[in-house]
């Protein structure tokens, strides 16, 4: 229950933070979402940050992971989980595995994409 609490107001916060970008730097249709661009790469390095440091002390509860992490990072942005898995895959030594998961993921998301369009 509490990891359920944690991703909600984590949800809140992240999404707050989506929506304050991007009233802030608004795009038309058919220009670079420099926002998007933005939110996405800082996503990604905050989730990478949290993984590689904050995540690997033992002491850390498993309900403020999954609040900053899912929460927070997770309505911020959505990329920065994949950039995060693919980047573990690769520390696995699964370097084929990351690769297969980025081309899926990449060409999946855009196929559905279109279908949704």
């Amino acid at each position: 229950m509490r990891a359920l609490l944690a991703v909600t107001l984590g949800g809140l916060i992240g999404t707050g933070l989506r929506l304050a970008c991007d009233l802030t730097f608004p795009h038309a249709d058919g220009e670079l979402p420099v926002e998007t661009l933005i939110v996405n790469l800082v996503g990604t390095f905050a989730l990478g940050w949290l993984v590689g440091g904050l995540w690997t002390r033992p002491a850390v509860p498993g309900w403020l992971k999954a609040g900053l992490g899912s929460g927070v990072i997770g309505s911020f942005t959505t990329l920065s989980a994949v950039m995060a898995s693919l980047l573990v895959l690769t520390r696995e030594g699964e370097a084929w595995l990351a690769a297969l998961y980025l081309v899926v993921s990449v060409v999946g998301g855009l196929l559905l994409a279109a279908a949704g369009l």
